[in-house]
């Protein structure tokens, strides 16, 4: 047991650089980012664009420009300093902010990746229950519907959490069988919806969202700033906050970082539109229809709308789809965890990811708010990634050190903390009070957090 633990550990390089005989292909990359990224949160990302009365332009063009600065971001900004370092996120931060600071940083990460995990369990687990007739999850559900729901989300968070706590290999294993499945069952959802909504030409297709409607009761308007910068900014953590810092140190060229427009065109793209089309489907239903009368908002449970158009095939895919991206987050999560308790085998703590994981899971309000949910886990997470950024192009230029803590041998740099406090604070609280859009304020975050470290990393060093 104690060789095995070792090995794992080793093999992950948490506290390293990523040596050359570890690089990966491309092809790597491709699978798992077209895996996680057309996944089980899309049966649930795409219906809620429809709660929120988007239009046909803001939805299709919208999309079509948000997801391609993300994947600028991640080519220009997370590959290219991954490439460089080959370290962790965490490692990397541990070396600017020190040990005690970056503790903070790793837990606040590790805990919000095993929420969003637990969303996609949530998504899952409502594909697994429709054999067993289990009460889906209601949009306005916050707590367990039922004994069955709670078993189910035990039985496949369990799976996942093992399938992640196996390494990187495993994770992208996973994703490359799995992913040209989840995509084709997305493609043929899609195309059934289309024949079941009688759409015969590209103004039928466009008339399904026309000029936009009213949004449902608890949500709020979508224009298309709105759909543009939320699709931006969704990953937001993952690349302008250097969280893939972790995954691209593996990557032999920057240019691995193109192959997340799989991800994005596919998934975020293709993916989010087609299990739009089944919800819209969903709303023609009596049962939706009663919901609507009654001033309520219709279920928006993954499992019953892909069934609803290809069968079994459907539940089938919506499983797979709540895996291959649970299983990198998860990942994360655990590398998180393990960069607080560097001696603990990365094999275990990714375990305790998942359970953790899996406990959100049980609560379906992180699933049903997954479009509030992510706009405030990426303003709170990617601020941070601008501190590596900023040091990262402009530090030599201006005459700061880089990677001040651990040349200082401090372990708690004021800079980095007084960055992201003032830039999180200012802007939350402009949402707060003026009711902004938080992804609206997810840039200027992130741009005020870098440029403050420079200033104050200038004072604190030069003092």
């Amino acid at each position: 047991m104690s060789n095995e633990k070792t090995t794992t550990h080793t093999e992950e390089f948490e506290q390293q650089r990523v040596p050359q005989s570890h690089l990966k292909s491309w092809k790597s990359f491709l699978g798992m980012y077209a895996g996680e990224h057309a996944a089980g949160t899309e049966f649930v990302i795409g219906p809620l664009f429809l709660t929120t009365g988007v239009s046909a332009f803001d939805l299709i063009v919208g999309l079509l420009l948000g997801n391609l600065m993300a994947v600028l971001s991640w080519r220009f900004l997370t590959a290219e300093i991954a490439v460089k370092n080959r370290l962790t996120l965490y490692y990397q931060l541990e070396k600017i902010c020190g040990k005690k600071l970056v503790v903070f940083y790793n837990l606040a990460n590790g805990v919000l990746f095993c929420f969003l995990a637990g969303a996609m369990i949530t998504v899952s687990a409502t594909a697994v229950g429709i054999p067993f007739d289990m009460e889906m999850p209601k949009l306005t559900d916050t707590m367990p519907g039922s004994p069955t729901y709670v078993l189910i989300v035990l039985i496949v968070g369990a799976v996942i959490a093992v399938i992640a706590a196996r390494g990187y290999d495993s994770v992208a294993k996973a994703a490359n069988w799995m992913s040209p499945f989840i995509v084709l069952a997305f493609l043929a959802c899609g195309i059934v919806a289309l024949g079941q909504l009688g759409v015969s030409s590209f103004s039928d297709f466009w008339n399904i969202w026309g000029t936009g409607t009213e949004p449902f009761p608890g949500q709020i308007k979508y224009t298309f700033w709105h759909v543009m910068l939320w699709s931006w900014f969704c990953n937001a953590a993952m690349h302008i906050g250097m969280s893939d810092l972790s995954v691209f140190r593996y990557a032999k060229s920057p240019n691995a970082g193109w192959t997340t427009a799989a991800g994005m065109y596919v998934g975020h793209y293709i993916a989010w539109i087609a299990a739009a089309l089944l919800y819209a489907v969903y709303l023609k239903s009596p049962e939706a229809q009663a919901f609507l009368s009654n001033g309520t908002a219709p279920s928006v449970a993954p499992g019953p709308l892909a069934y609803n158009a290809i069968g079994f095939f459907g539940i089938i895919a919506v499983i797979i789809a709540g895996w291959t991206t649970a299983n990198p987050t998860i990942y994360r999560a655990g590398l998180a965890f393990q960069a607080i308790i560097p001696k603990a085998s990365t094999f275990w703590v990714t375990i305790l990811a998942g359970a953790i994981a899996t406990i959100a899971g049980l609560f379906p309000a992180f699933a049903m708010k997954l479009l509030d949910f992510v706009a405030v886990y990426g303003f709170i997470l990617a601020p941070v990634g601008a501190i590596i950024v900023f040091e990262h192009f402009f530090a030599e230029r201006l005459g700061i050190a880089k990677n001040y803590a651990e040349k200082a041998g401090v372990s708690f740099n004021m800079a980095v903390l007084l960055a992201w406090g003032i830039s999180f604070g200012l802007f939350y609280t402009i949402s707060v009070t003026q009711g902004v859009f938080l992804s609206f304020l997810t840039l200027p975050a992130w741009l005020t957090c870098g440029a403050l470290f420079l200033l104050l990393s200038k004072h604190f060093q030069r003092s």
